[in-house]
């Protein structure tokens, strides 16, 4: 007998999912987290319990926490052991914070969506008691010098297959590991930025602040469930390799917008009326190319202004600062773009389900691409799966407000360009050298594994027939129900 519902019914989740978690006391049944893992990701109905042995397959993008009408699906709570290494004296907290979180956590206190709550939002945390607040910004801004620097070397000395697809992503990572496992060259091996800015606090960071590494509890405040999953993959422990720690993990927890609210919440702190505060210093500036990183089509605009000044050695004219074919909010667009005479094929994508329809049209071999970008979640991370939920409005909208709320910033700021940000300039002369140096690739860079298997983990034979025959009397209730 199947532990899981039959998939017509519901998605199936693992008691060990590191993502997402399902009270079964709340769930009604209505097959919503069906449909959207059906699709907007593409991955319920690709498969069944009997090919996997019973086990669920997921990407952990929380989507289906987003759609869930009774907030059956959530995702798994870590908020409780960072407000105890709070309370640790010997701990020292430190909070780095994702793009899309300053520009959704106001809708959790009646705010509009995409207002742009940065400063009420580091200051809350100072208020939680994290002892540093710290902003991933930075890191996508060094994301951005990595992955650039990578794609300029596959076009120009062929160091790996092209198109290039970005990776900051750990929910389309697991869906390319799962069922496109021969893609996995095309992957950009730069981390994402909360998979940089981990061991560079733990290193660096903790260098410069003399700061005992082992007594940091690194969190990250995302929007994305996924980001669960991807700091507990095996390699993600950089600093400990580099510092003879073994068991040291690069970033420790990950806290979603949803949970950073409902923590405020229980202490009573009313975010309404905080005074705005700032980062600290170190690791705390950023460019609008890394402010722009949590819509669709920002990584790509982002990666694209470095480009163009690592083939020129000029900066990028005024119309790469918006780069109108990459912007928008279709799940699927391209564009053809020539800097210095080098012709550049890309295209964004959103939804893991679009991502299928991109790779057959690759497979159809009539156009060369160099860069493709691919976020799981509908507008990019400002649709996380830990982003606030309000199921009484237009969820496009809300997200489209979001994304223009990144935009806005991006124009208000001066400072532009990932390679200009003047701290991570400092970051390079003083630790990691250049781009794709040997400790670069040893802390920034990563590898992936086929996950092939898992879609075909075959259970006995006679557990299958009474598998298949519970199902199909349980799957009658539901029909009848």
């Amino acid at each position: 007998m199947s532990k899981h519902l039959p998939l017509s019914v519901r998605v199936p989740i693992e008691s060990d999912n590191p993502g997402i978690c399902r009270d079964e006391e709340a769930c009604i049944r209505c097959g919503m987290c069906r449909d959207v893992c059906t699709n907007i990701i593409g991955v319920h109905g690709t498969y069944t319990l009997e090919e996997t042995g019973d086990t669920a397959i997921c990407i952990h993008c929380g989507q289906c926490a987003n759609v869930c009408p009774t907030a059956s699906i959530t995702e798994v709570y870590e908020y409780q052991a960072v407000r105890a290494a709070i309370a640790d004296p010997d701990k020292v907290v430190i909070v780095s914070t994702s793009p899309s979180v300053r520009v959704a956590l106001g809708e959790e206190f009646g705010m509009k969506p995409g207002d742009f709550v940065q400063g009420k939002m580091v200051a809350l945390l100072r208020a939680l008691g994290a002892d540093y607040v710290l902003d991933t910004n930075f890191a996508a801004d060094l994301t951005i010098m990595e992955e650039a620097a990578e794609l300029l070397e596959r076009i120009t000395k062929k160091t790996a297959p092209l198109p290039q697809f970005t990776s900051c992503c750990p929910a389309w990572v697991k869906f390319a590991e799962t069922y496109y496992p021969e893609l996995l060259p095309n992957l950009s091996t730069a981390k994402s930025p909360i998979g940089m800015q981990g061991p560079t606090i733990k290193t660096y960071f903790a260098q410069k602040m003399g700061i005992d590494p082992k007594e940091i509890v690194n969190v990250a405040l995302t929007p994305c469930t996924a980001k669960k999953f991807e700091i507990r993959r095996p390699e993600m422990n950089a600093a400990g390799k580099q510092l003879g720690e073994p068991a040291m993990r690069d970033m420790d927890h990950v806290v979603t917008t949803r949970e950073l609210a409902r923590w405020a919440k229980e202490e009573g702190i009313d975010f309404a009326k905080l005074e705005e505060s700032k980062y600290d210093s170190l690791m705390g500036e950023a460019s609008g190319a890394g402010v722009i990183f949590g819509n669709t089509g920002g990584v790509m605009e982002a990666a694209l202004r470095t480009a163009y000044y690592s083939l020129t050695g000029e900066n990028a004219p005024k119309e790469f600062y918006r780069l109108e074919p990459v912007r928008g909010y279709e799940g699927i667009r391209e564009a053809s773009l020539d800097i210095a005479g080098t012709k550049l094929n890309v295209a964004v994508v959103y939804g893991t389900q679009n991502a299928r329809k991109m790779i057959e049209r690759l497979k159809t071999g009539k156009k060369d691409y160099h860069f493709i970008e691919v976020m799981a979640c509908p507008g990019g991370c400002i649709g996380g799966g830990g982003q606030p939920r309000n199921l009484e409005v237009d969820a496009d909208q809300t997200r489209k407000a979001r994304i223009a709320g990144l935009y806005s910033r991006d124009e208000q700021m001066t400072l532009r360009f990932s390679h200009e940000n003047p701290e991570i300039k400092k970051l390079y002369e003083e630790f990691y050298g250049t781009p794709l140096s040997r400790l670069a690739e040893k802390m920034l860079h990563t590898s992936y594994i086929s996950r092939a298997e898992d879609l075909t983990k075959h259970g006995n034979e006679q557990e299958t027939e009474e598998r298949n025959e519970e199902n199909t009397i349980v799957e009658q209730h539901f029909i009848n129900a």
